[in-house]
């Protein structure tokens, strides 16, 4: 047991995944707790007193509160990790969370943007806006469109990690894993201006951060929805660009594992899910164009 007295040890779960975003340990910290709290009630209050069948019940409880299956699979999947934790640190003997499945469906994606959306959303600043925010907005959109990186790649995007000369970034990806991402030229320039007055907004405090916000600081997810905002004629998401990044290059006839790598994805059945969006694409394109569809 814990010096604090929780048996679940959870602030030691969390320490060891040393790997993981803040926003993961979070998530895993609030799912775990709410599993213990849950299991509580059933007079459950240890890790090892849990049996398969008491998280399949919990599974089941979540479906009939009406949890999103994809919220719901990713609550199964913190368990099976704390789980798998416990084994190893000797709380559990058993893991009872092996054979217990919670499907996340199929994963509805953002919709593509179409090359004019793109266009609009680059096309340059609302009136009146300051020349460094202008600069930076620029930089952040073509970087998330041209390189397809995840909203919390970018934020996290630090001055050795440009090489905007030799048109590329070196981003680190899920689970610490490092990958080099190719800037076209638009980025590069985009890039370029932005950095060439970067100190205008960045203090000395916020280090090596490339992107900052109106305060000063490390750009965050929620300023990268703000930017889109203010550009996009119509609502979006940021991981929209992301989508787009994708599907535009499949519908160029790129390769599903090079497009994986860019992605920075594990497993290229995650990349596959844009092989669907391109089909739907081409189907709608021939259905609108061709005289005898």
């Amino acid at each position: 047991m814990a010096a604090d007295g929780d048996p679940w040890r959870l602030d030691d779960f969390v320490r060891a995944q040393t790997s993981l975003s803040d926003n993961t340990l979070s998530a895993y910290r609030t799912d775990v707790r709410l599993f213990a709290e849950w299991v509580g009630r059933l007079q459950i209050e240890q890790p090892d007193q849990v049996a398969r069948t008491t998280v399949r019940r919990y599974i089941a409880a979540l479906s009939t509160r009406e949890f999103a299956r994809r919220s719901i699979a990713r609550k199964a999947a913190s368990l099976r990790r704390y789980f798998a934790w416990a084994v190893g640190e000797g709380l559990v003997e058993v893991d009872p969370t092996v054979g217990v499945h919670a499907s996340a469906g199929n994963g509805r994606l953002p919709r593509v943007l179409a090359e004019r959306e793109i266009e609009q959303l680059l096309e340059g600043p609302t009136p009146d806006e300051p020349e460094w925010r202008r600069r930076r907005d620029d930089a952040v959109l073509e970087v998330l469109y041209a390189a397809g990186v995840r909203v919390s790649e970018l934020c996290s995007l630090d001055l050795a990690q440009l090489h905007v000369d030799e048109a590329f970034l070196t981003v680190w990806g899920k689970g610490s894993k490092e990958r080099r991402v190719p800037l076209g030229e638009p980025a590069q320039h985009a890039l370029a201006a932005w950095l060439a007055i970067r100190h205008e907004a960045a203090p000395d405090e916020v280090g090596a951060a490339v992107f900052v916000n109106e305060r000063g600081k490390r750009l965050t997810p929620r300023d990268v929805r703000r930017i889109l905002d203010r550009r996009s004629p119509t609502p979006t998401h940021p991981h929209a660009l992301r989508h787009s990044f994708a599907t535009h290059l499949l519908d160029g006839g790129a390769d599903l594992r090079a497009v994986q790598e860019l992605l920075g994805h594990a497993d290229v059945a995650t990349t596959q899910r844009y092989t669907h969006v391109s089909r739907e694409r081409l189907r709608t394109a021939y259905q609108e164009s061709h005289p005898r569809a």
